[in-house]
Protein backbone atom coordinates (compact mmCIF):
# COMPACT_ATOMS: atom_id res chain seq x y z
CA UNK A 1 0.00 0.00 0.00
CA UNK A 2 1.42 3.39 -0.92
CA UNK A 3 1.69 6.16 1.69
CA UNK A 4 -1.01 8.20 -0.05
CA UNK A 5 -3.53 5.36 -0.14
CA UNK A 6 -2.70 4.58 3.50
CA UNK A 7 -3.57 8.11 4.60
CA UNK A 8 -6.77 8.07 2.52
CA UNK A 9 -8.03 5.05 4.46
CA UNK A 10 -7.00 6.36 7.87
CA UNK A 11 -9.92 7.28 10.11
CA UNK A 12 -10.18 10.69 11.70
CA UNK A 13 -8.31 11.21 14.95
CA UNK A 14 -11.60 11.08 16.90
CA UNK A 15 -12.65 7.78 15.32
CA UNK A 16 -9.19 6.30 15.83
CA UNK A 17 -9.22 7.37 19.49
CA UNK A 18 -12.61 5.66 19.95
CA UNK A 19 -11.31 2.46 18.37
CA UNK A 20 -8.18 2.47 20.54
CA UNK A 21 -10.19 2.98 23.73
CA UNK A 22 -12.80 0.37 22.87
CA UNK A 23 -10.32 -2.26 21.72
CA UNK A 24 -7.80 -1.84 24.55
CA UNK A 25 -7.24 -5.05 26.51
CA UNK A 26 -7.43 -3.23 29.86
CA UNK A 27 -10.46 -1.50 31.33
CA UNK A 28 -10.44 2.21 30.59
CA UNK A 29 -12.74 4.47 32.55
CA UNK A 30 -12.96 8.24 32.28
CA UNK A 31 -14.84 10.19 34.95
CA UNK A 32 -15.66 13.88 34.75
CA UNK A 33 -14.68 16.37 37.45
CA UNK A 34 -17.71 15.36 39.54
CA UNK A 35 -16.71 11.69 39.45
CA UNK A 36 -19.39 10.55 37.03
CA UNK A 37 -18.48 7.94 34.43
CA UNK A 38 -18.27 9.49 30.95
CA UNK A 39 -16.31 6.77 29.11
CA UNK A 40 -16.41 3.01 29.68
CA UNK A 41 -14.84 0.52 27.31
CA UNK A 42 -15.61 -3.14 26.59
CA UNK A 43 -12.83 -4.34 28.88
CA UNK A 44 -14.45 -2.37 31.75
CA UNK A 45 -17.67 -4.26 31.06
CA UNK A 46 -15.77 -7.56 31.21
CA UNK A 47 -13.97 -6.60 34.42
CA UNK A 48 -16.78 -5.02 36.42
CA UNK A 49 -19.88 -6.66 34.88
CA UNK A 50 -21.75 -3.46 34.00
CA UNK A 51 -22.72 -2.74 30.39
CA UNK A 52 -21.72 0.65 29.05
CA UNK A 53 -25.34 1.83 29.27
CA UNK A 54 -25.50 0.85 32.96
CA UNK A 55 -22.23 2.60 33.82
CA UNK A 56 -22.43 5.82 31.83
CA UNK A 57 -23.43 8.80 33.96
CA UNK A 58 -23.14 6.82 37.21
CA UNK A 59 -20.87 7.79 40.07
CA UNK A 60 -17.57 5.94 40.38
CA UNK A 61 -19.10 4.53 43.58
CA UNK A 62 -20.51 1.91 41.20
CA UNK A 63 -17.16 0.08 41.32
CA UNK A 64 -15.63 1.39 44.56
CA UNK A 65 -16.23 -0.81 47.61
CA UNK A 66 -18.03 1.13 50.33
CA UNK A 67 -15.13 0.97 52.81
CA UNK A 68 -12.81 2.69 50.29
CA UNK A 69 -15.13 5.47 49.15
CA UNK A 70 -14.23 8.16 51.70
CA UNK A 71 -10.51 7.87 50.94
CA UNK A 72 -11.17 7.75 47.19
CA UNK A 73 -13.30 10.90 47.19
CA UNK A 74 -10.86 12.77 49.41
CA UNK A 75 -8.06 12.05 46.92
CA UNK A 76 -10.26 12.69 43.89
CA UNK A 77 -11.40 16.10 45.15
CA UNK A 78 -7.85 17.08 46.09
CA UNK A 79 -6.65 16.13 42.58
CA UNK A 80 -9.42 18.16 40.92
CA UNK A 81 -8.63 21.18 43.11
CA UNK A 82 -4.82 21.09 42.93
CA UNK A 83 -4.24 19.61 39.49
CA UNK A 84 -1.88 17.07 41.02
CA UNK A 85 -2.25 13.44 41.91
CA UNK A 86 -0.11 11.40 44.30
CA UNK A 87 -0.72 8.18 42.36
CA UNK A 88 -0.39 9.71 38.87
CA UNK A 89 0.97 7.07 36.50
CA UNK A 90 1.92 4.60 39.24
CA UNK A 91 0.24 1.19 39.14
CA UNK A 92 -1.70 0.77 42.37
CA UNK A 93 -3.21 -2.40 43.79
CA UNK A 94 -6.70 -1.82 45.16
CA UNK A 95 -10.07 -3.47 45.58
CA UNK A 96 -13.05 -2.97 43.30
CA UNK A 97 -16.66 -4.09 43.33
CA UNK A 98 -18.20 -6.28 40.62
CA UNK A 99 -21.83 -5.96 39.58
CA UNK A 100 -22.54 -9.42 41.02
CA UNK A 101 -21.34 -8.27 44.45
CA UNK A 102 -17.95 -9.93 44.72
CA UNK A 103 -14.78 -7.96 45.29
CA UNK A 104 -11.88 -7.93 42.86
CA UNK A 105 -8.24 -7.08 43.23
CA UNK A 106 -7.37 -4.64 40.47
CA UNK A 107 -4.19 -2.92 39.48
CA UNK A 108 -5.07 0.61 38.41
CA UNK A 109 -3.14 3.45 36.89
CA UNK A 110 -4.63 6.93 37.21
CA UNK A 111 -4.09 10.20 35.37
CA UNK A 112 -5.76 13.58 35.43
CA UNK A 113 -7.23 14.83 32.18
CA UNK A 114 -6.73 18.58 31.77
CA UNK A 115 -8.09 21.05 29.27
CA UNK A 116 -5.91 23.28 27.09
CA UNK A 117 -5.46 25.75 29.97
CA UNK A 118 -4.26 23.01 32.33
CA UNK A 119 -7.45 22.86 34.40
CA UNK A 120 -8.44 19.34 35.46
CA UNK A 121 -11.67 18.25 33.78
CA UNK A 122 -11.66 14.64 34.90
CA UNK A 123 -9.64 11.54 35.55
CA UNK A 124 -8.86 8.42 33.59
CA UNK A 125 -8.15 5.03 35.12
CA UNK A 126 -6.77 1.97 33.40
CA UNK A 127 -7.55 -1.21 35.32
CA UNK A 128 -6.55 -4.85 35.11
CA UNK A 129 -7.90 -7.80 37.11
CA UNK A 130 -5.13 -9.27 39.27
CA UNK A 131 -7.40 -11.22 41.64
CA UNK A 132 -6.00 -14.62 40.67
CA UNK A 133 -2.40 -13.46 41.11
CA UNK A 134 -3.09 -11.85 44.50
CA UNK A 135 -4.99 -14.91 45.76
CA UNK A 136 -2.10 -17.20 44.71
CA UNK A 137 0.40 -14.93 46.48
CA UNK A 138 -1.74 -14.93 49.64
CA UNK A 139 -2.03 -18.74 49.53
CA UNK A 140 1.74 -19.08 49.09
CA UNK A 141 2.35 -16.78 52.08
CA UNK A 142 -0.12 -18.76 54.20
CA UNK A 143 1.54 -22.04 53.17
CA UNK A 144 4.97 -20.62 53.97
CA UNK A 145 3.87 -19.36 57.38
CA UNK A 146 2.30 -22.70 58.34
CA UNK A 147 5.38 -24.63 57.21
CA UNK A 148 7.49 -22.41 59.47
CA UNK A 149 5.50 -23.46 62.55
CA UNK A 150 7.15 -26.09 64.76
CA UNK A 151 5.83 -29.61 64.31
CA UNK A 152 4.55 -31.38 67.44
Amino acid sequence: MSPSSQSESMPSADVLAEWVIEQAADALIYADAQGNIASWNGAATELFGYDREEAMGQSLDLIIPEHLRAAHWKGFQAAMETGGMRLQGRPTLTRAAHKLGHKLYVEMTFALVKDSSGTPIGSVAIARDVTERVEKEKAARRAASTSDEPQS
